[in-house]
């Protein structure tokens, strides 16, 4: 049996053996990565070159977008490759570096919880939004997110990549992703990577639990403003929010806590497609939607 030392590739997933299959997989990524890149692109334009979104919000939304644009492009361009070109096999490093920036950019629970503070500041403690979110403050918030983001990232690829691995080297995904390397391992030190993930998901829990703790606040708030305008304002100020994060949790947690029972090869791949593709390209158009600046701002950019 082969151990990690004598590995330099693995192979991934395949997922059509024809050629006709094969192309149809790439022209289907190529429109889902491509949706992303103008979505995510226009929103990173609108707000660097439009003084009026020079705001803590669309800071922030500015993160997020360059988060989505680094995940899905840690994934899909080598699967588009393998498609073109009928291959699976990715370099050893090039696995790792998968596994590291798909974490990296993946920590998007970060920005989310700091954009649900900003919100939360926004329309409950209005008076004070200009104190506690000066440009120092987003700033620290902002590289307080990457900085851990890349950290996790660090600790979940040093620590999956240093097992050894003498069950092969087929991964069955369409993409290098820690619990397929796992099963690859012939060492009980999996255990040592399995409380990193416990320490991770207790993270995201808590992320998860002051997003939803701010939203009861702005709910408590906004039902106490005794002008509907008012309350218009606000909802549509937090639910492209709202959507996001629940678009994320929930394809998060059945691609990760779905029942064993309902557990399929089939359906791993396609719930982890829609975990990884789905978000990136879908939360630039629901930020869009129900913006009228970020409208306003990508109108005059394409005219």
């Amino acid at each position: 049996m082969p151990n990690s030392s004598s590995i330099t590739e693995f192979l991934l997933l395949a997922f059509a053996d024809t050629r006709e299959l094969q192309l149809l997989h790439f022209a289907l990524f190529l429109g889902i990565y491509l949706a992303a890149l103008l979505g995510n692109g226009l929103i990173l334009t609108a707000v660097a070159c439009d003084h009026r979104l020079h705001t803590p919000m669309y800071f922030f939304l500015l993160n997020l977008a360059l988060l989505d644009l680094g995940c899905i492009s840690t994934t899909l361009p080598k699967a588009m490759a393998n498609s073109l070109w009928d291959t699976r096999a990715i370099s050893y490093a090039g696995c790792a570096a998968q596994v590291l920036f798909f974490i990296f950019f993946g920590s998007e629970y970060s920005v989310l919880t700091i954009m649900a503070y900003d919100r939360y500041i926004a329309i409950c403690k209005p008076l004070h939004y200009g104190n506690l979110l000066g440009s120092r403050a987003c700033a620290h918030m902002a590289a307080a997110a990457w900085g851990s983001g890349f950290l996790n990232a660090v600790l979940h690829t040093a620590s999956t990549f240093s097992l050894p691995l003498c069950q092969g080297n087929a991964v069955d995904q369409f993409f290098c992703e820690i619990p397929q390397i796992l099963k690859l391992s012939c060492s009980d030190a999996y255990l040592r990577e399995f409380e990193l993930l416990v320490f991770s998901f207790s993270l995201v829990f808590g992320c998860f639990v002051f997003i939803v703790l701010s939203y009861v606040h702005i709910f408590r708030t906004v039902l106490r403003m005794p002008s509907e305008q008012g309350r218009h304002k606000a909802f549509s100020m937090c639910l492209p929010h709202l959507a996001v994060v629940s678009l994320f949790v929930s394809t998060d947690m059945f691609a990760h806590l779905k029942p064993p029972s309902i557990s399929s090869p089939s359906l791993d791949l396609v719930v982890l497609f829609l975990y990884s593709m789905l978000p990136p390209a879908v939360n630039p158009l629901i930020y869009s939607m129900r913006n009228q600046e970020l409208k306003d701002a990508l109108r005059k950019l394409m005219t």
